[in-house]
């Protein structure tokens, strides 16, 4: 397991549309433990690979709850339901959250690290987390579809995604 260098905005890579996995072989199972690795070292609860400076279309995501660490490739949301209105951070954006409106519930489709395709559903904050990646994947920050964003530098820093 490698920890990664985590890129800031405004690396171009965070603006780019991610390509699609084709390929699953050992460079993604290790890309993919690289990715949680360096999550976990930086307190963060979600990953996607642009943010390592990696346009490829994976992420990770580990909310603390039940879940635990969910691996992802070629995610794409398939539904969505309800509104929830809350804060969001970013390891690509030190020192800025912002309160974001995002779908309430929705329904993801994807695949594992072996290629298999399988779907999930996610709710609450487990759904903000996803589809925050899932922007990550499309070249869109937080910071674009946030209703306000403040310097928490002068707070305690909160977890990122």
């Amino acid at each position: 397991m490698g920890i990664r260098i985590i890129v800031k905005d405004p690396d171009p890579v965070l603006r780019e549309r991610a390509v699609e996995v084709t390929k699953f072989n050992s460079n993604l199972h290790k890309l993919l433990t690289d990715m949680a690795a360096t999550m976990y070292d930086a307190e963060g609860v979600g990953l996607a690979a642009p943010q390592i400076g990696i346009s490829k279309r994976v992420i990770v995501v580990d909310v603390g709850d039940e879940h635990g660490l969910i691996e992802m490739v070629n995610p794409e949301i398939v539904e969505r339901k309800g509104d929830q209105l809350g804060p969001e951070g970013c390891l690509s954006i030190p020192n800025l959250n912002g309160d974001v409106l995002r779908s309430q519930w929705i329904k993801l489709k994807g695949q594992d690290r072996d290629g298999n395709p399988f779907e999930m559903e996610a709710t609450d904050y487990l759904a903000r987390a996803f589809q925050h990646e899932v922007d990550h994947l499309n070249g869109v920050l937080f910071t674009d579809i946030a209703d306000s964003v403040y310097d928490i530098s002068q707070r305690q820093r909160g977890r990122g995604e």
